[in-house]
């Protein structure tokens, strides 16, 4: 099963980071993502910068686009991993791994997967992804 990781900060986590040296942030990430790669639970990950960023909302006859960064900084998304576990636990035990300090929080959700279209099996998108996910590599 895939979990994904969602990093969040808040204003804490941010000015607590200012004080750290960058190096040792990078190595402790990168010995994290190490770990992650060599247990082979590791599908995805990326960091995200703040800007350019942009909202797209939907509720009118057109789409509203917005500049950002948005929201309050701990409705951020920081970063994100995917994961392929054997069960949540698993994920859970990695997510507690993460060397995120004070203010830092990581959101831990389930990656659906087709058994929770299965009521739907006959819809050809449906059918079709199960082709896209093997073209792209990400089964």
């Amino acid at each position: 099963m895939k979990h994904m990781l969602i990093m969040r900060a808040t204003q804490e986590a941010i000015d607590a980071s200012k004080e750290m040296d960058f190096e040792e942030i990078l190595n402790a990430m990168g010995a994290y993502n190490e770990q992650l790669m060599q247990a082979g639970v590791m599908v995805a990950g990326e960091g995200l910068a703040e800007e350019p960023g942009y909202l797209v909302e939907f509720g009118g006859e057109e789409p509203i686009v917005s500049d950002g960064p948005y929201g309050e900084v701990h409705e951020l998304f920081n970063g994100f991993w995917i994961l392929q576990t054997s069960t949540a636990e698993e994920a859970l035990e990695w997510a507690k791994r993460c060397p995120l300090g004070k203010g830092s929080t990581l959101e831990v959700r389930r990656v659906h997967d087709e058994s929770d279209f299965a009521e739907w099996s006959d819809n050809e998108y449906i059918e079709k992804e199960a082709a896209w996910r093997e073209e792209l590599g990400t089964d």
